[in-house]
């Protein structure tokens, strides 16, 4: 069979296959209905660019902090064309920021405290969508509970970085945002109402996952804690999406921890320090219905 590619001046219409078909010889045509989408976005620290090294002044009190992580999953992308309807987009498999349906997006550079990172980074989601008219943008952020509890160590990329997995209960860290404080007082002692914080990490991802045995994976989470973010006006050739930590953190105070917890906020539903963060990611926490989510924006 020969395969002969038709061409215009700018774009393929589509391939020409001729072959004996039966005995008959055919010419059939092949078209391609997709079309290739880019969605990009971009971290912020309220109006400034993110950047590791950098120090930034955020949260109520408000306390100087230095990053030291800035990274999340997303899953389920998807465009919303002019009559409502969410159509998903394909991903390209590009064996590194995306597969199947989750693509990694990645703001850190390994530079400054960011050491536990990458050298690269990832602004953009990749890949096709049928041809038509779109308006609107839908994403998760977090991982399909089908995915979430892999093995890091065997996963492919972008499932394999063992710095956004947790275990085999909570399964991957949907987000990672690690700061280091500048208020940090070392004589402060444990047994206080609350201690004064060396660092202030947020680490998103399910709690209350149950498994028969610790080596296998859950079969259910009490709190998936995954954020379903909906823009109904997007345009994918002019928009961004803007992941900002300012908005997220709030009116937090970052200068101290609850006592006996972790340091920051790591998703446990009985953890305070989480409270504001929980709720500006769009999740229902302690008991708290879900609110609309302040982390991203459109611009």
């Amino acid at each position: 069979m020969k395969r002969q590619l038709l061409l215009t001046s700018t774009t393929m219409v589509g391939i020409i296959l001729v072959g004996n078909f039966g005995g008959v010889t055919k010419t059939v045509a092949q078209t391609s209905n997709n079309q290739e989408v880019t969605i990009n976005f971009q971290g912020r620290v309220g109006k400034q660019p993110f950047e590791c090294g950098k120090t930034y002044t955020l949260g109520k009190p408000a306390t100087k902090v230095t990053p030291d992580d800035f990274r999340f999953y997303v899953s389920d992308i998807a465009l919303i064309d002019n009559n409502g309807k969410s159509i998903p987009v394909n991903l390209t498999q590009d064996g590194k920021w995306q597969y199947q349906n989750v693509a990694l997006l990645d703001f850190e550079n390994k530079s400054g405290g960011c050491a536990n990172g990458t050298v690269e980074t990832r602004n953009q989601i990749v890949g096709t969508i049928p041809k038509g008219n779109y308006q609107g943008l839908q994403f998760t952020l977090g991982l399909p509970f089908n995915l979430n509890h892999a093995d890091s160590v065997i996963a492919p990329s972008p499932l394999n970085l063992t710095s956004l997995w947790w275990n085999w209960l909570f399964g991957y860290k949907f987000a990672r945002l690690d700061w280091k404080t500048q208020t940090h007082n070392s004589q402060v002692k444990h047994g206080e109402k609350s201690e004064k914080a060396q660092g202030f990490p947020i680490h998103l991802g399910s709690t209350g996952c149950q498994s028969i045995e610790g080596s296998q994976s859950p079969s259910t989470c009490s709190n998936l804690n995954t954020s379903k973010v909906i823009f109904t006006k997007f345009d994918v050739s002019k928009n961004v999406v803007i992941a900002d930590i300012a908005a997220l953190i709030g009116n937090t105070n970052l200068t101290i921890n609850k006592k006996n917890t972790p340091p920051g906020c790591m998703s446990s539903p009985d953890d305070s320090d989480c409270n504001v963060i929980m709720t500006n990611f769009g999740l229902p926490f302690n008991g708290k219905a879900a609110a609309k989510q302040k982390f991203f924006r459109v611009e």
